[in-house]
């Protein structure tokens, strides 16, 4: 019984779609999208589902003075950037976490228009700080409560290795 529904289901998409030369291979796509749930028996129903999750990189840049989250697909082509100056104008409130938090709102405002459901973070310091500004922390939670997957966090921060000589002579910097 529920297999002949099933099979309805599918002979009317198939009726539906126009099987002319130039829409041939999109009726065939909207054939495959129709998707079968064999656990949910009861309701005899088949489900139609055109979701595709899909997955993108956010690398967060926090500092003690800003923050700056660049948003690229799995390829590395941006998807948005947002940066403390375009929320605030205020050099003062640029890295505070508030602002992190709008930064966050809007990126997941243009993710959702984008269907991205899964993330990669990639949290990045100022070169030899030992942790990242103040807004790291509120992009990750605004972002885990805007119903994103977050897979994996990498802290990215560039490590310092010998590299130019400092500033100060010989027996360094004295007050």
């Amino acid at each position: 019984m529920e297999n002949k529904k099933i099979k309805n289901k599918l002979k009317d998409a198939e009726e539906s779609a126009d099987f002319s030369k130039e829409k041939n291979i999109e009726s065939h796509e909207n054939i495959q999208e129709i998707s079968l749930d064999a656990e949910d028996e009861s309701s005899g129903e088949a489900k139609i589902s055109k979701t595709k999750e899909t997955e993108a990189v956010i690398h967060v840049y926090t500092s003690y003075n800003n923050t700056i989250v660049h948003v690229t697909d799995m390829s590395g082509r941006t998807i948005i950037k947002v940066s403390g100056g375009m929320i605030t104008k205020q050099d003062r409130l640029k890295a505070n976490p508030t602002i992190a938090m709008f930064i966050a709102k809007r990126i997941s405002e243009k993710m959702k228009e984008e269907k991205i459901k899964n993330l990669y973070l990639r949290v990045r310091a100022k070169t030899g700080n030992p942790a990242p500004g103040p807004g790291a922390n509120a992009i990750v939670k605004s972002l885990s409560r805007e119903g994103f997957k977050i897979i994996n966090i990498l802290d990215a921060t560039r490590i310092p290795r010998g590299g130019p000589k400092i500033k100060g002579g010989r027996r360094g910097r004295r007050p």
